[in-house]
């Protein structure tokens, strides 16, 4: 169980911590200027020069980038905020956070935000859509950008699982106004837990490395005082920006293996009756970590789901708003919740028909995450043998056939 940067672990990895330990260097800064550069400090410029983000910042989690990004942004309290209802449960926590106030919206066949529907729930009180890059594939950026930008709102992009990804030759993280990357163990790239933000916009930079570090200007040259902002804690250790600059310097070939893997994976499974492949809104942008079919019917779904031993996309744990007792049940709320518990809005089942729809005839096989919470436990990895891959699929052919043969 886990995502295809923990097979691509080694020795590059390792030499950079224990470069880090042989130093005695364990936090992102250097006190002593002799020291040179750190590794979270290597890892962010590096990240920059990637993606072509004028601005990056590491933090301890993704869940932190998606705080950090709505709080450099200005979102706050009593502020509505699109967001997809399939997605990681700390999309919606991030908004809860700060006071906002969710708005899910319907996903379309490629697994991502449907833009007509974003368009239908604006109101004067949105200030924000969120966009989720979900199962390593982009999110309809150009129409997105295109709503935003018509409607004076700010475009974030939750890259958690689409860390290399791009749309339209941009690298995903940088078409928004901000991006969020998770690098923990089930992602394209890991350091077992950490995040990578990036920002378009200087000042919004500032503010985003005041919060994440007690109120210091970037680099602590200076406090941010500017917008007396309380800063937290969120900044990234040493030893995990270490792992991190390793697996981006890999990120290349990890991202070509799972094309190569996920090419014969296609191949080998080839045409199957009354079953689609996910919409991917740029199929050369995509990461090629998943593999997902499309059922004409929920029945046919489940019965293939079964027979393969995973679930269909709508028992994906926490990615599905449904099963998320956190948003559907009103109680007591945390200071920092009021605004979102008080608010008129409410969140109730199937209150999403067409994702609830699209979810439930969807499979998910792995390619390269192994997750059986995300609904990826069946496939393959980025290691599997040609004949492993070829089992795989005549796994898949044969749970597809027997459907068929019911009916």
């Amino acid at each position: 169980m886990s995502g295809p940067g923990y097979l691509f672990l080694g020795d590059e990895e390792k030499a950079l911590v224990h470069q880090a330990l042989d130093e005695w260097h364990l936090n992102r800064y250097r006190f002593d200027e002799a020291a040179g550069p750190s590794m979270v400090y290597a890892l962010e410029r590096e990240f920059e020069q990637r993606t072509g983000a004028r601005h990056c910042l590491a933090v301890n989690s993704c869940t932190s980038a998606l705080l950090t990004a709505l709080v450099a942004l200005g979102v706050g309290p009593g502020d509505e905020v699109i967001v997809p209802g399939y997605t990681f449960i700390a999309s919606i926590a991030a908004i809860v956070h700060r006071g906002a106030v969710p708005v899910l919206a319907e996903i379309d066949e490629s697994l991502t935000l449907d833009p007509a529907d974003v368009a239908r729930r604006i109101t004067p009180a949105t200030k924000a859509i969120v966009a989720v890059h979900m199962l390593g594939a982009p999110a309809d950026m150009g129409e997105l950008r295109r709503i935003a930008d018509e409607h004076g709102l700010l475009l974030i992009e939750d890259a958690a699982q689409a860390c290399g990804g791009r749309h339209q030759g941009r690298a995903l993280g940088t078409i928004g106004d901000a991006g969020a990357f998770s690098l923990n163990l089930f992602k394209i790239i890991t350091s077992g837990d950490g995040g990578l933000l990036t920002l378009a916009d200087d000042t919004a930079y500032e503010r985003a490395f005041a919060f994440h570090d007690h109120g210091f200007k970037p680099l602590r040259q200076g406090i941010a005082d500017a917008d007396s902002l309380f800063g937290m804690n969120l900044r990234m250790h040493e030893l995990s920006g270490a792992v991190a600059l390793g697996q981006l310097r890999k990120i290349d070939d990890i991202l070509g293996v799972l094309r190569k893997q996920k090419t014969a994976f296609l191949e080998a499974i080839g045409e199957l009756p009354g079953v689609t492949r996910r919409r991917i809104n740029d199929p050369d942008g995509e990461c090629f970590s998943f593999l997902v079919l499309q059922f004409e019917t929920v029945e046919a779904a489940r019965a293939v789901a079964e027979r393969l031993g995973t679930s269909t996309l709508i028992d994906s744990g926490r990615h599905y708003y449904g099963n998320m007792p956190q948003l559907l049940a009103r109680r007591t709320p945390t200071p920092s919740e009021h605004p979102f518990a008080s608010s008129d809005r409410r969140y109730e089942a199937n209150m999403l028909p067409r994702t609830d729809e699209i979810l439930g005839r969807s499979i998910a096989l792995s390619v390269g995450v192994v997750d059986a919470y995300l609904g990826s436990g069946v496939g393959i990895n980025p290691l599997s043998s040609p004949d492993e891959i070829a089992a795989a699929a005549r796994a898949v052919q044969s749970a597809v056939d027997e459907v068929v043969a019911m009916k």
